[in-house]
């Protein structure tokens, strides 16, 4: 496939990544205590659970639903302390990435015909970056102020985090809470991608795309309802990922309770009128058999 596209070595992502697991692994079977650990679990789901699932993922990109801007940028900066990254890195990457995996072809990097360590070395330490970027038709995120600056302040805000809860709580409590976590977030959330692309059910089938992503009950859970991705391809725009009643979804619960509380409205929910045009229903697949319909 020729494009006017390419991966490269991201120097700062890397670095990020290493600088939270490298002390984690070093250190972290003489800093963990029952105390520190709930309260890291805690900051694990106000980071991860609302501040990257609901406030970036189905929020920011997916617009699933509306919230005031106070409310956006409070879960958006709960997304900050994930640690996972930049805001608007994340924007674009998840934008490039449904632009080719709807494709009938896909660049290697977006999809997911190698080894799970080929697909560690490129979602952890290189970027997809292409020239012609007019074809992704991006909203203009970059042009908020509070946006941008946790784009680029972002790193500095953690960083600030960890020196004031180290001189305290003491390091040990500051490697649990934020180190500690950042680091397992990372792995996890590279570890629920590629298993959710790789293995699982497929209970639909979006035509003429080359990946199709799957469902894993497990993951679905513990990520909070980011495990569902077949479902998620099928009903991009939806803020429901598990569609079923055993596909416990955390996200949506979450944001099913602003709602209650009048924080958010107009929430979008996976129907079968809600289902991607070009997908079609395909209860025939055997979990981990590839994209054939049988």
């Amino acid at each position: 496939m020729k494009t006017s596209s390419a991966y490269r070595f991201d120097l700062l992502s890397a670095a990020w990544f290493y600088l939270m697991l490298i002390p984690t692994l070093a250190f972290i079977w003489q800093a963990v205590t029952l105390n520190n650990l709930l309260v890291s679990l805690l900051l694990f789901w106000l980071t991860v659970c609302l501040g990257h699932s609901v406030g970036l993922h189905r929020g920011l990109i997916h617009r699933s639903y509306t919230t005031s801007r106070l409310f956006r940028n409070i879960l958006l900066y709960l997304f900050v302390h994930s640690g996972l990254g930049n805001i608007l890195s994340w924007t674009r990457s998840h934008h490039m990435r449904d632009y080719w995996q709807n494709q009938p072809e896909c660049p290697p990097w977006f999809g997911y015909d190698h080894s799970m360590l080929r697909d560690y070395w490129w979602n952890l330490h290189t970027r997809y970056t292409d020239a012609d970027m007019e074809k992704y038709r991006m909203p203009d995120h970059g042009s908020d102020p509070f946006i941008r600056h946790l784009a680029r302040y972002g790193r500095l805000h953690v960083l600030a985090a960890c020196g004031l809860i180290g001189y305290l709580w003491g390091w040990q409590t500051m490697l649990v809470l934020y180190p500690a976590r950042i680091s397992a977030t990372i792995l996890g959330h590279w570890f629920v991608g590629y298993m959710t692309h790789t293995r699982g059910e497929k209970r639909y089938h979006i035509r003429g795309a080359s990946v199709q992503g799957t469902n894993q009950w497990l993951l679905g859970l513990i990520s909070f309802g980011e495990g569902y991705h077949n479902n998620h391809h099928a009903f991009p725009a939806s803020a429901r990922m598990g569609i079923r009643l055993y596909e416990i979804d955390l996200g949506w619960y979450a944001l099913w309770s602003f709602r209650a509380c009048g924080l958010v409205r107009d929430l979008k929910s996976a129907t079968e009128e809600t289902l991607k045009p070009s997908a079609v229903k395909c209860e025939g697949f055997i979990p981990g058999s590839g994209s054939r319909i049988l």
